[in-house]
C-alpha cells in the first residue's frame, strides 16, 4: 500500500485563500480504510478510475451531475479531500479552469495526473477561437478516451503494486467495454444520412464527437462556458438552422436551457420550427445509480437521443 504523507494544518493554510468558505481547518482523516484514496474532477474520469481500481480504491469525485467543470471552484470540503488523497486524477487542457491554481499547488505535495496527457497532440483539436489551446472534451471520441485507461492503471499499480495484476485485468475489461461502446456509437450514427448529421448544442463540447462519428457540430457558446453567448451568436445560429432546416437542437445537463430557448425563438421568427431534441450529457454525467451515471450509459444515451431526434423517431 502507498505511503501517505502527513498533511497538517500549516499545509492547508498555505492555500487557505483558495477555499471559498474561508477559514482554515485540518483535514479529516479517513478511518479504517486501507484502500488507495483517490480524488477525481469530472465524473467521466471518476468512472474510469472506479472501473480500473475496483475494490482496491476509494474514489471521491469533486464534480457531480449537472456541474460545469469550466466554472467550478474548489470548496473547503474539496481541499480536505485533495489533501488526504494518495493521487488526484484530472483532465487538464484547461477543462478545470477555475481549479488550475489549486491543482498546481497540490502537485507539489500529492501525486497528480492529467489523464489526457496520454493522448498524442496530433490527435487533439485546437480550434482557432480557443486562443491556441486544445479542446479538452476528448471523452466524446470513445477511441481517444480509452487512452486514459493506461495512465490510470499504471499510476494505481505504481502506488499499490500488491494489486497490480488486478488493475491490469480490470483495465483490459474496461477497454473491451469501451471498444464495444465505440462500435455501438458508430452503428447508431450510420443510421442518419450524412447530409442530416448536424448536431447543434448549447456549447461547443462535441467537436471530437463530430470528427469521430461524422457529424457537423455547432455550439451556441464556445468550447469553454466561461464566455457568454451574445445576441449575435444567437442570431447567427438561428440563421444557420433556418437555412439548413435543421429539425432538432439539444440542451445540455450542465448548461442553462435559456440560451437554447432563445435560439429556438429566433428560428421561429424566421419561419422555421425547430424542436428541442432532448437533453444531452456533455461536461457532466447523470445521477449516480442511473444508466447515464456511467460513462458508457452517458454516451449511449447521447447517441440514442441524437439519432432518434434527427430521424424523427422521438418527440419533444
Amino acid at each position: 500500500m502507498a505511503f501517505r504523507q502527513p498533511r497538517g494544518l500549516l499545509a492547508i493554510c498555505a492555500i487557505g485563500w483558495l477555499i471559498a468558505a474561508g477559514g482554515c481547518a485540518p483535514p479529516e482523516e479517513a478511518v479504517g480504510d486501507d484502500r488507495l484514496q483517490v480524488v477525481t474532477t469530472v465524473g467521466m474520469i471518476r468512472d474510469a478510475v472506479v472501473n480500473v481500481g475496483g475494490e482496491h480504491v476509494s474514489v471521491a469525485g469533486l464534480m457531480g451531475p449537472g456541474v460545469d467543470p469550466h466554472l467550478y471552484k474548489a470548496r473547503e470540503g474539496d481541499v480536505r479531500r485533495l489533501f488526504r488523497a494518495d493521487v488526484i486524477f484530472y483532465a487538464g487542457l484547461h477543462l478545470e479552469a477555475k481549479m488550475a491554481e489549486v491543482l498546481g499547488e497540490m502537485g507539489s505535495r500529492t501525486r497528480t495526473v492529467a489523464v489526457v496527457a496520454a493522448v498524442p497532440e496530433e490527435h487533439l483539436l485546437a480550434p482557432p477561437e480557443f486562443q491556441g489551446a486544445f479542446d479538452p472534451h476528448l471523452w466524446f471520441d470513445v477511441e481517444l478516451w480509452a487512452k486514459i485507461i493506461e495512465p490510470i492503471r499504471g499510476t494505481l499499480a505504481e502506488l499499490d503494486p500488491a494489486h497490480a495484476e488486478d488493475y491490469r485485468r480490470n483495465a483490459e475489461a474496461y477497454r473491451a467495454e469501451l471498444i464495444a461502446l465505440d462500435e455501438y456509437v458508430h452503428s447508431q450514427a450510420e443510421r442518419v444520412p450524412r447530409d442530416r448529421r448536424v448536431l447543434i448544442t448549447a456549447h461547443d463540447a462535441f467537436n471530437y464527437f463530430g470528427r469521430a462519428y461524422g457529424f457537423e457540430v455547432r455550439g451556441l457558446q464556445g468550447i469553454s462556458t466561461v464566455s457568454e453567448a451574445g445576441t449575435g451568436d444567437v442570431q447567427g445560429l438561428a440563421d444557420f438552422i433556418a437555412e439548413r432546416r435543421i429539425p432538432a437542437i439539444f440542451v445540455e445537463s450542465s448548461i442553462p436551457q435559456r440560451n437554447v430557448e432563445a435560439v429556438r425563438e429566433a428560428v421561429r421568427a424566421r419561419g422555421w420550427e425547430v424542436r428541442i431534441g432532448g437533453e444531452l450529457f456533455s461536461d457532466a454525467m447523470g445521477n449516480p445509480g442511473s444508466p447515464e451515471g456511467t460513462y458508457v450509459g452517458m454516451l449511449r444515451h447521447n447517441i440514442d437521443t441524437i439519432v432518434g431526434s434527427l430521424l424523427g423517431e422521438t418527440s419533444e
